[in-house]
Order: C-alpha cells, then structure tokens, then sequence
C-alpha cells in the first residue's frame, strides 16, 4: 500500500491516514477480506507514529470499513461499495467545503436545499 500524506494539509494526521486507506479502497488497491500491513509498518512507511495510524484504523473500524481480527490483523469488511464510494465523496466534499469556509453543518445546510 503506497499513501502519502500531505504535509501542508491541515487536517490531523489521523484523519489524512484514514483519508488515503478509503481513497486506496475506493480504487480498488484493496477489497473486502484484504489484509493491512501492520500499524506498524504503515507508520514507519509515512515517518509518523504508530498511535496516529491506530487511530486512523479505528476510526475505519467504527465506520465498518475495517475489520480487527485478533491473530488475523487488520482487514478490509465487506461494505457495500456503493456505500464505501458515497462515503467517500462526501468526506472529499467536506474538505472541499472546509477550504471555502463552510462547516459541516453549513454543508448539510446546503444539501438540504437540494431538490
């Protein structure tokens, strides 16, 4: 798995880490029953923290991209990838918004108003 991380993102490290394994998901680097690299490893790949990456994982965790298997490691769950793709998009979208100013709440504010 090859993620990057920009530097000059203001976002958390966490939320940029946890970014880059969607985005690698959502291109298809990874599918449903796919193993991670250990924590470990994905951080010393990116120069950052193990703790930062567990985080990110985490949070995948609990939004059902992600599987934690004891023994097993880390592994992509079998989302629906109609799901996983829209969950994409709009946390792309609510990034975009974040550089015009708009808050999450203004962006669900916005997509309210739509037809």
């Amino acid at each position: 798995m090859l993620l990057t991380l920009n530097l000059n993102d203001p976002r958390p490290l966490h939320e940029q880490v946890a970014s880059a394994i969607r985005h690698a998901i959502a291109e298809g680097s990874y599918s449903a029953g796919d193993r991670l690299p250990p924590a470990r490893d994905l951080a010393d790949a990116l120069g950052i923290n193990a703790n930062t990456v567990l985080r990110a994982l985490r949070e995948l965790r609990d939004e059902g991209v992600l599987e934690f298997r004891r023994g097993r490691g880390v592994s992509v769950a079998s989302v629906v990838e109609g799901r996983l793709a829209i969950l994409t998009k709009a946390r792309e979208l609510l990034e975009e918004a974040r550089r015009y100013g708009y808050s999450r709440d203004d962006l669900i504010e916005i997509v309210k108003e739509l037809p």
